[in-house]
């Protein structure tokens, strides 16, 4: 399966999908740790892919995405943005109001 069909597959099978550096137990930086703070915060679950484990899915999702730093945040398959734009969100409010209209995950 080529990267940009497992990009795919990883976005349909989560509404809520966060691509970071590290876990969200150990963020290995800052922005990341920030937006899982943000996420935590809000209290709605959501998957994670750490993309220093699958240097093909980070460099693919970079060309995918057309963003080309992490992380990156994905609701319903549509990208939403990095640390600073979902940490604006979480500030004023969008971030609640988006997550909460979206499933919850199922794992």
């Amino acid at each position: 399966m080529d990267v940009n069909s497992r990009i795919e597959e990883q976005l349909k099978s989560h509404d809520i999908l966060l691509y970071m550096k590290g876990t969200p137990d150990f963020p290995q930086c800052g922005f990341s740790g920030q937006t899982i703070a943000a996420l935590n915060a809000v209290g709605k679950p959501f998957a994670t892919v750490n993309i220093l484990e699958d240097e093909e899915i980070r460099q693919g999702l970079k060309a995918y995405s057309n963003w080309p730093t992490f992380p990156q945040f994905y609701v319903k398959g549509e990208l939403i943005g990095g640390s600073d734009i979902v940490i604006e969100m979480y500030h004023s409010g969008e971030l609640a109001e988006l997550l909460n209209q979206t499933p919850a995950e199922t794992d």
